[in-house]
């Protein structure tokens, strides 16, 4: 069995650059496109963003491989304007790879308003995932002898629990993207999407490093 603490997400394909944007709001005006960015292209950028005029950013998209733990994999998939594929329970068997805290954490305050701290003492951290790896242990032996027994993957499958890695591709075109990024990349955001979602924004950046760089400068928000 494998532990991790951390997802990863990587680029498998996209569409559109900087001037991609350029050339779809300059269309409106029978416009030629440019290949190239300069000051007025950078401040047609701002101006969009400025203003809130997100269809030219809908000419970009992005397609990405991720791995995650499966109670993040549910919280990416609300954001539901984007395409998901994710490895299939009922067709393949599952890896034993499963997620422990790097620094286990405590919660305080109230429903829809905690706050988070690490937790301090070594002993609690230590114990923490101790019970974690045990009880991932457990459930993959269970998952193993099912699949021994001749059970079917997709009823086997209901004995791993959601730290359980899972797979999967999310093709996104640019304004989606902003929406996520606003929501999981914001502090109140869950350590391990924020993490990734950090992952995206810099995956991103440096291949739309002038719109990336006006959208952070116009607050990061949704367009």
């Amino acid at each position: 069995m494998e532990f991790r603490s951390k997802g990863s997400v990587s680029i498998q394909d996209y569409m559109g650059d900087d001037c991609t944007i350029v050339n779809a709001a300059r269309v409106s005006f029978a416009r030629n496109g440019t290949f190239e960015i300069g000051g007025a292209e950078r401040g047609l950028i701002r101006f969009l963003l400025e203003n809130r005029h997100g269809t030219p950013f809908e000419h970009v998209t992005f397609t990405f491989l991720v791995e995650c733990p499966i109670f993040v994999a549910r919280e990416w998939f609300r954001h539901r304007i984007g395409s998901f594929n994710e490895v299939s329970g009922r067709y393949s068997e599952l890896a034993p790879v499963f997620w422990v805290p790097e620094v286990p954490r405590t919660q305080r305050g109230k429903a829809g308003a905690y706050h988070f701290t690490p937790i301090g003492d070594p002993v609690v951290q230590a114990r923490t995932n101790i019970t974690l790896e045990a009880l991932y242990g457990l459930a993959w032996q269970a998952y193993e002898a099912l699949l021994s027994d001749g059970v079917a993957k997709e009823v086997a499958r209901t004995v791993l629990p959601v730290g359980t890695f899972t797979r999967f591709y999310w093709t996104v075109n640019l304004r989606s993207l902003f929406n996520f990024l606003s929501l999981r990349n914001a502090p109140q955001a869950q350590a391990e999407i924020r993490e990734l979602a950090q992952d995206v924004e810099t995956l991103v950046s440096h291949r739309l490093p002038e719109t990336m760089a006006a959208w952070r400068e116009a607050g990061g928000t949704a367009v």
